[in-house]
């Protein structure tokens, strides 16, 4: 038991640290902040977006919500919204994180979005990207949210 609590803990705080290289883009209010591997480029300045070559490849947004309160997705929004149990990958006091839309084509896109409470509301982050990328490389970067620490 203590075993299966202990790596539950390990793969909460492996899956928070970004690959090494990576780096930050952090929101428009300088509260929220994402990580994205080094080849790709800011978007425009301050604008909480990283894209890899162009935003038709991937592109990457990080926004803050201030004073708004974090709370897991109830049922009848995750129906409203079409999120499919097996597209829900976390739905918990610490995060929400679900695929919002799956590629059927090459040239569609799969979005992920994400959740977590900031320091003073939510941080959210939205990844959409074309099968060519890595389906884990847009994981990891929703995972990567989380609140810029003072």
């Amino acid at each position: 038991m203590i075993a299966a609590l202990f790596l539950s803990f390990l793969a909460t705080a492996l899956e928070q640290t970004p690959p090494q290289g990576w780096w930050v883009v952090k929101d428009s209010k300088g509260l929220c902040q994402i990580a994205v591997p080094p080849d790709w480029q800011a978007l425009l300045e301050n604008t909480g977006a990283a894209v890899l070559q162009e935003a038709t490849n991937a592109i990457a947004v990080v926004t803050s919500q201030p004073a708004q309160a974090f709370k897991p997705l109830p049922d009848t929004l995750q129906r409203m919204l079409g999120i499919r149990k097996n597209e829900l990958f976390e739905n918990s006091a610490k995060r929400v994180f679900y695929q919002e839309k799956v590629s059927h084509r090459p040239d569609e896109a799969n979005a992920y979005n994400a959740i977590v409470p900031g320091r003073t509301g939510t941080c959210s982050c939205h990844v959409v990207a074309l099968p060519s990328v890595a389906e884990e490389t847009a994981k990891n970067i929703a995972l990567s949210l989380g609140p810029v620490e003072p």
